[in-house]
């Protein structure tokens, strides 16, 4: 065994012993407290004010990144395991509601930006980078998937034939609805809305309006008279 795969061995041994040791204590302040002065020893960066409920699960701590205020209650998963360079990173103010799980698979960027809400029982996950920009709502049970699975030959199973991944933006100020799905290569640009249950399967404009399976632009939040101004002054 060489000193990389030693030292992984390691960091992982003591990620389950912390875990396993402090994941459960009921959320009363000793339980918040002790998580918070000892998983700032596994994980990659943490910062000050976290709140970690009971019951949240975490793999491969070395690769995840947690901000300041940021919001994790019971039943989340972050999962970095699989490569290296993966990273998680939940940026300043992030909350995550129950059950939410975020994944890596290989080689992945997750990057939730400041002050951004996902409801109960949503789905992030890689292979492709994800990025999510400042102050985005994300409501219960949407799911962000950046990877595709192959079918082109008939004559092999689709779970042999790989995934491509071009990777997922949804630009800052994005409200998404309950049931929403981002398939992957997709942009949604800034302050857009998606309707409930909507099927996002190629590029939101900015400050767009967007329904349906699959989604389609059906008005701009911005008054023509405004966009009018916006274009004549670029």
């Amino acid at each position: 065994m060489n000193n990389q795969q030693f030292n992984l061995k390691w960091q992982r041994l003591q990620e389950l012993l912390f875990i396993t040791a402090l994941g459960d204590l009921p959320t009363l302040a000793l339980g918040t407290k002790l998580r918070n002065i000892l998983y700032r020893t596994i994980f990659a960066q943490m910062g000050s004010s976290v709140y970690i409920q009971h019951g949240v699960e975490f793999i491969n701590t070395s690769c995840i990144e947690i901000g300041n205020g940021v919001h994790l209650f019971k039943g989340v998963r972050l999962d970095a395991k699989g490569h290296p360079n993966n990273k998680i990173r939940l940026r300043e103010g992030v909350a995550i509601e129950r059950n939410v799980d975020i994944g890596c698979l290989e080689d992945t960027c997750i990057d939730i930006d400041t002050e951004v809400f996902i409801g109960p029982d949503v789905c992030i996950a890689g292979p492709g980078d994800i990025r999510i920009g400042k102050r985005c709502m994300i409501a219960a049970h949407s799911g962000i998937y950046a990877n595709n699975h192959n079918f082109t030959d008939p004559t092999q199973p689709i779970k042999y034939q790989g995934v491509t991944c071009k990777g997922i933006v949804i630009e800052d100020d994005c409200w998404l609805g309950h049931g929403v799905t981002v398939l992957d290569g997709v942009t949604i640009g800034k302050g857009s809305v998606i309707g409930a249950g909507a099927v996002v399967n190629k590029d939101i404009p900015p400050f767009s309006v967007a329904v349906g399976v699959p989604a389609r632009v059906i008005k701009s939040r911005i008054p023509k008279a405004t966009e009018m101004t916006m274009v004549n002054s670029q």
